[in-house]
């Protein structure tokens, strides 16, 4: 059995860059737009809740970072609680982003790519499943070969990406003529302003995903906080402006009908039919990078956690692979939970669950750095969240906000993630007594 010390440190900071970069922006930011105004009310309310989204999301990267950096292990956000609050906490996260957070974040990636895709060959609606099923078998092939496979793919499609962002964006702020600013919702089931930020941050989920494969990182003290940083920095600008643009060429009511084609709708009446194909082709790519991202670093939960004899299976889950070095395992494991969940739920409600659930675990996250902070006290930190305790402030009680607007907006989903989130206390114990009698 291979355990993790004999993982490869072959993560720079160019990778690291573009696996926070390209596992946040994916398929969201194309995706999402409709959504936010429905829910958010108008343009206006929906604009404000992407800068609150990238605000929170900020706030807490830096918040993370200072934790990540003194706990600079793979597992990241499972590891982070184990360490600050125990092993049951850590095992309860752990449990939740094996069994809910990555595979319904990949399934729901793979599902919006298999739309896309279809989409473009005018291909019915048959076929959404079986393409974006294909999709995430496939990537899961490929990081199984090896981390330098996937973090090759990671860098490409990274670049690639911002292709159809730029072009919407510069196209969409010079041609378009829209009313941006008080343009009113047509759909009369708004839910605030707390399901508006949740749906916006899906778009900006993916920057805790570095510190799982802080253990590969050649140097995680330094590297960790620029990368996630200044990577966020990066995509909060690109999303204001695309979300801007978008605005600009179509209402706020037609984006909303449109949904998931009017990235793709704004594209057509900047370019004409062959810039539109153009830039699904590179919405396309954007995804299929945002999904490598995942499929990179979700499956090292699972392996830290499988070394703790703390899954089922957890011996054949704990092993690494002996030539590629790389946990194939868990990647099968977090594939097969994803491709279950394909088949049986749709991609909104998928991304929303998971988001709900992984920020319940952010929030005792950003509540760390003052433990470590009094827990160490005499420890030299390597780096340490700036304007402290403001930036972690704002983090929690951002945070805090959408986690209670969600339960009191949409309870029957919350309660459905935490409830699965507790059946992992049994098996926990149930593990327990199996290997303590072993």
């Amino acid at each position: 059995m291979e355990t993790e010390g004999q993982l490869k440190k072959q993560i720079g900071l160019s990778v690291a860059m573009s696996i926070v970069i390209g596992t946040v922006i994916g398929s969201g930011i194309f995706m999402k737009p409709g959504v936010v105004i429905q829910y958010a009310g108008g343009s206006t309310l929906a604009l404000v809740a992407w800068l609150l989204g990238g605000i929170i999301t900020i706030a807490g990267g830096l918040t993370i970072a200072e934790v990540g950096v003194q706990i600079p292990k793979t597992g990241g956000l499972y590891v982070y609680m184990e360490e600050v609050y125990g092993k049951i906490w850590g095992y309860l996260c752990g449990w939740m982003q094996t069994i809910i957070y990555g595979p319904a974040i990949i399934g729901a990636l793979g599902l919006y790519f298999g739309l896309l895709l279809a989409n473009l060959f005018y291909l019915s609606e048959a076929w959404y499943l079986p393409l974006g099923i294909s999709a995430v078998i496939f990537l899961a092939t490929v990081n199984s070969l090896g981390t330098r496979y996937g973090g090759s793919i990671q860098t490409i499609t990274t670049l690639a990406k911002f292709v159809p962002i730029v072009l919407i964006a510069v196209l969409g702020v010079w041609k378009g003529n829209e009313q941006v600013f008080s343009s009113g919702s047509p759909v009369m089931d708004q839910l605030g302003m707390g399901a508006a930020i949740l749906a916006t941050l899906f778009a900006y989920d993916g920057w805790m995903l570095l510190g799982f494969v802080a253990g590969e990182m050649k140097n995680p003290a330094k590297h960790l906080p620029i990368a996630i940083v200044g990577g966020l920095t990066v995509v909060t600008i690109a999303y204001l402006v695309i979300n801007f643009a978008m605005l600009k060429v179509l209402p706020a009511s037609e984006i909303v009908s449109q949904g998931t084609a009017s990235a793709g709708k704004v594209a057509e009446i900047l370019m004409g039919g062959i810039g539109a194909k153009i830039i699904s082709v590179g919405i396309l790519i954007s995804i299929f990078g945002c999904m490598n991202g995942k499929i990179l670093t979700f499956p090292r939960v699972p392996f830290a956690m499988a070394e703790r004899h703390q899954l089922p299976f957890s011996r054949i889950l704990s092993k690494v692979h002996p030539k590629s070095r790389t946990p194939v395992a868990a990647i099968v494991m977090q594939v097969i939970l994803a491709v279950i969940m394909m088949v049986l739920s749709n991609p909104d409600y998928l991304s929303e669950m998971a988001i709900f659930a992984i920020y319940l675990f952010y929030i005792m996250a950003f509540i760390a750095v003052f433990i470590l902070r009094k827990r160490r006290a005499d420890l030299k930190r390597q780096y340490s969240v700036p304007l402290y305790p403001f930036v972690p402030l704002v983090a929690i009680a951002g945070s805090l906000f959408v986690v209670i607007s969600t339960l009191l907006n949409q309870p029957a989903d919350s309660l459905w993630a935490i409830g699965l989130t507790l059946i992992g206390l049994p098996v926990y114990y149930i593990l327990q007594k199996i290997y303590q009698k072993g």
